[in-house]
């Protein structure tokens, strides 16, 4: 048998280099994969230069660091600015305001688009674009506990409207100083954006002006007293009385002061006649009527008024007497009466009287009234009311009367006519010059009396119906008209504050102007119910 053998009588053995050469080769690739891998991975892990989150910029840092920036601007405080206070600092924690920092971190590493394609084009050198994203804030608060906040601001700054109040010197009254009130539902709103805005941290809070206490009758009755006590006249006392009744057109709205106290009535009477006549005529008064009427309002003749009943009662003045009265009380004057006609002067005169009705004015006061002739401002100021809705609004004596027994026509008319009544004193002096007033005076001894309706150009009309009396045995005509005039003055300026009178006028008579001459028309032909200055316009 033969054998062969090796050299050096061993079995030589041969290296694997192309194993070896090519593990090291997939060694040497993997770690430069690895190596590459890693240098994406950090350059990836920084965020696109314009990616937002919730408005803050976070682009060119890490997830880690935007995620501390946007929770530090998030958690910063918001300034809440009320008016002139000191800034107030709301703490978002306060109101348990939270970030959703991990949906908002996922979302802003998201953006990124997905990570191995981005790496294959990386290594292959394709060039991907890297796009920014904006990503939207998460957040959530306690909108109980916001506005328990604002309620608490509220408390602290709110302020409440000041009262109003009135000046004794001018006869003024005056609105409470305006108050501030904190909007809590607009003021949310806003600071809800502040608190997901990265910027605007600074709100200035929704504050309204509450509307300011503006001045009532209330106000204007305790001006009139205040005013008569500074005047050294004592308004209910045994041995002085002042009443006053005022109505507010517009509102209803009235000031009584002693309104149903009983006085003489004197020739505010002939307001209640004039009303009468008109209820007891089927047609337009002639000229001869307009000029009987105009004698008895103006110039306050009691003849004419006398003349006036008799046309009433058919030739009958008791009959026209009673009516009168019954007309009143029907319309709610219910303390108003005449039972006689008015005395006239001449010599021999009789005209007998009627039974006075029952009444029930004022038991506490007695300023010693006509037993045939009395009235209280308050019924003067009712008919008054009633014939200024029947001339404005076709209601009041129209609505009291349904018959047909007067119509609007005559209620301007009666209107009318009384503003022809220009005796310049009493109402008339406690308003400017010019002013329109439809009114009825009359004084006797101790008593003055005047009420009317009142026109300012603002159109706040309103009714004044105003007796004095003093235990004197004569009329003052330099104490009780001053007085009066001064209260009627305080009613203007109550109801044309922007054209108020702050002093006494000085331009006035020192009595009533005489009728005969300055505004009783000196015809019956030229006296026109329907614009009862028309005969000054004619040549």
């Amino acid at each position: 048998m033969t054998y062969s053998k090796r050299p050096n009588g061993r079995r030589r053995s041969r290296i694997p280099v192309l194993r070896i050469l090519s593990l090291a080769m997939l060694i040497a690739g993997l770690a430069l994969f690895g190596v590459e891998l890693y240098g994406f991975s950090q350059r990836e892990s920084l965020l696109a230069d314009d990616v937002t989150v919730g408005g803050v910029p976070v682009g060119g840092l890490t997830v880690n660091e935007a995620f501390s920036r946007w929770e530090q601007v998030f958690n910063q405080p918001v300034v809440l600015m009320y008016g002139d206070a000191p800034p107030i600092l709301l703490d978002p924690t306060t109101i348990d305001f939270r970030l959703n920092s991990n949906t908002m971190r996922a979302n802003a590493q998201a953006s990124a688009g997905d990570f191995w394609p981005r790496f294959v084009a990386y290594l292959t050198g394709t060039h991907v674009e890297r796009q920014g994203a904006s990503v939207p804030l998460l957040a959530d608060y306690q909108e109980g506990l916001l506005r328990s906040v604002l309620e608490d601001i509220a408390r602290r700054y709110d302020r409440a409207p000041g009262r109003p109040g009135y000046d004794i010197g001018t006869l003024t009254v005056f609105a409470g100083t305006p108050g501030s009130q904190l909007n809590i539902e607009t003021a949310i709103d806003a600071i809800d954006a502040a608190l997901r805005s990265p910027v605007n941290r600074v709100v200035e809070l929704p504050i309204g002006a509450s509307t300011a206490n503006r001045p009532n009758l209330q106000l204007l009755r305790q001006l009139i007293i205040d005013y008569l006590d500074t005047q050294g006249f004592i308004y209910d006392s045994p041995t002085s009385v002042a009443s006053v009744f005022i109505i507010d057109l517009q509102t209803g709205e009235e000031v009584n002061i002693l309104g149903d106290v009983a006085y003489s009535a004197a020739s505010t009477m002939k307001l209640p006649i004039l009303i009468d006549f008109y209820r007891s005529i089927d047609a337009p008064p002639s000229q001869e009527e307009a000029f009987i009427m105009a004698n008895s309002l103006l110039c306050s003749r009691n003849s004419s008024s006398n003349l006036l009943m008799r046309l009433i009662g058919q030739n009958d003045i008791l009959a026209g007497v009673r009516s009168v009265t019954n007309t009143a009380q029907f319309l709610g004057a219910s303390n108003t009466y005449i039972s006689a006609p008015f005395v006239e002067g001449v010599a021999g005169e009789q005209f007998g009287s009627t039974t006075a009705p029952r009444t029930q004015p004022n038991p506490d006061f007695n300023t010693d009234p006509d037993p045939f002739n009395q009235t209280t401002p308050e019924d003067l100021g009712t008919l008054l009311n009633l014939v200024y809705d029947c001339a404005n609004y076709d209601s009041g004596l129209v609505s009291a009367y349904p018959g047909g027994e007067f119509t609007q026509l005559e209620c301007r008319q009666m209107l009318e006519l009384m503003s022809g009544n220009d005796i310049q004193r009493l109402i008339q002096a406690g308003v400017p010059p010019g002013t329109r007033v439809s009114h009825k005076n009359g004084w006797l001894t101790e008593t003055v009396g005047d009420a009317g309706v009142v026109y300012p150009p603002n159109g706040r009309d309103y009714v004044f119906a105003m007796f004095i009396w003093e235990d004197t045995g004569f009329q003052n005509y330099e104490r009780l008209w001053p007085l009066m005039e001064g209260v009627s003055r305080a009613a203007w300026n109550y109801f044309s504050p922007d054209e108020p009178l702050l002093t006494a006028r000085t331009d006035i008579p020192a009595t009533a102007q005489a009728c005969e001459g300055n505004y009783l028309p000196p015809s019956p032909e030229l006296t026109n119910l329907d614009d009862i200055d028309a005969w000054r316009l004619r040549p």
